[in-house]
């Protein structure tokens, strides 16, 4: 099997993020540290789970954007993966769900993998859109929120189980190729083993300028961001147990919260 597992790169902490002059993103401080989506890491602790219940298949790594990323993409070849993609993308500019997805779909198309495994969201803008988008600008089967999959390559299916409202699972069987996107929980993600990260350090990595995929394809734009509002002044209530009951359902009452 030939498998792609897409990766974003975020920051660790939002304490080094702000919003930029313009209003419209955010910048990075220079102490800024970034790492793996963990989502993504479940995905990339899948796809090394179908490789070694099935010899011979091959695991890329794709991920967009500054040459920041690559640092994440020598992370999961450390974590076993076969060989990086690196799709060029400017700086630290936002990069539309749309846009992702149709990189990606170009850097794929010519390979003919038979599975694409994405994070269920990023952290850092929790839109979870890309894997679908992706799906459907390949013509592939897709599944979303899978928690369990068994993949039978001589049939070219696979079977997965999807989270569904109300905490309940849905089992469907997919044709191959397909594209899912992985829940947390599916499996415990795996430490960078040493041999491999030495290896990571040298490694050739692929890359590809994202102008030389097709024309840019936003989708849409940011028109404004703004930082979430200053949390409000806490009250502190004193007395006994039974004058603070009193107190706290009268402050409720107040606000019509009960």
């Amino acid at each position: 099997m030939r498998i792609l597992v897409c990766v974003k790169q975020v920051c660790d902490s939002a304490d080094t993020l702000s919003v930029n002059n313009a209003g419209a993103w955010v910048e990075h401080a220079p102490k800024s540290v970034f790492r793996i989506n963990r989502f993504d890491e479940y995905a990339i602790e899948e796809g090394l789970r179908i490789t070694e219940r099935h010899s011979g298949s091959v695991l890329d790594i794709v991920s967009i954007g500054p040459q920041r990323v690559q640092a994440g993409i020598r992370r999961a070849l450390g974590m076993g993966a076969h060989h990086g993609i690196h799709i060029l993308k400017g700086e630290d500019t936002y990069v539309t769900p749309l846009e992702r997805a149709f990189l990606i779909s170009e850097a794929a198309r010519s390979r003919h993998y038979d599975l694409v495994l994405t994070g269920v969201m990023a952290e850092d803008d929790m839109e979870g859109q890309v894997g679908g988008l992706t799906a459907a600008m390949l013509a592939y089967a897709c599944a979303t929120n899978v928690i369990y999959e068994e993949t039978v390559p001589d049939r070219g299916e696979i079977t997965v189980e999807r989270e569904i409202e109300g905490g309940s699972r849905e089992c469907i069987t997919l044709k191959l190729p397909a594209v899912l996107t992985i829940q947390s929980g599916i499996n415990i993600p795996r430490y960078p083993v040493l041999s491999h990260m030495l290896k990571s350090r040298t490694a050739a990595l692929e890359q590809i300028s994202a102008g030389m995929l097709g024309p840019s394809r936003p989708g849409q734009v940011i028109e404004k961001i703004s930082p979430s509002p200053p949390a409000g002044i806490g009250e502190l209530i004193e007395g006994s147990p039974y004058e603070k009951a009193e107190k706290l359902l009268e402050i409720l009452h107040r606000h019509s919260l009960v």
